[in-house]
């Protein structure tokens, strides 16, 4: 099986402090799995929500329609369901009602079965201070790498 599909959202860890990660499964249609394969997903927009059922599902998820595929292809930005056992949808929805922090993907990847999971994980919203000190932190290493290649040279 191949295993090197690695869709990542870069902006969660930018926009959001993170705390408990999950891995979900995701209930895909047949296209949508082969055009996973061939890496046509992003996730760099959406966000999980629970429905009134308890569900969780994946709202703005772009999924790319398969290239070989017939007039029985799929919607691109359709809601899909994540499969999390009780207990972990339990906590996820009581902490999302209570402190009012939310669940963003941060990856999409093919386990060693082949099959699509997601990591999700509860976060809460970072201020804009909170961003400029990531932004000087990233700055401040590139430039110290900066400073010992040359020296090492």
């Amino acid at each position: 099986m191949q295993n090197t599909i690695n869709i990542k959202n870069k902006r969660a860890r930018f926009e959001y402090e993170l705390q408990d990660k999950f891995t979900a499964g995701i209930v895909l249609a047949g296209t949508e799995i082969k055009a996973i394969r061939e890496g046509r997903a992003s996730i760099s927009e959406s966000f999980c929500e629970f429905n009134d059922n308890g569900e969780l599902f994946v709202i703005n998820m772009q999924i790319d329609e398969y290239s070989h595929a017939s007039h029985f292809n799929h919607k691109p930005k359709a809601e899909r369901k994540l499969l999390l056992q009780k207990r972990e949808l339990k906590k996820l929805g009581k902490e999302v009602k209570t402190s009012g922090l939310t669940i963003v993907p941060l990856r999409v990847f093919i386990n060693d079965r082949g099959l699509a999971k997601m990591q999700i994980a509860l976060a809460k919203g970072k201020k804009l201070y909170d961003k400029r000190e990531t932004i000087k932190d990233r700055d401040n290493k590139r430039n110290l790498d900066r400073i010992k290649k040359s020296f090492n040279n």
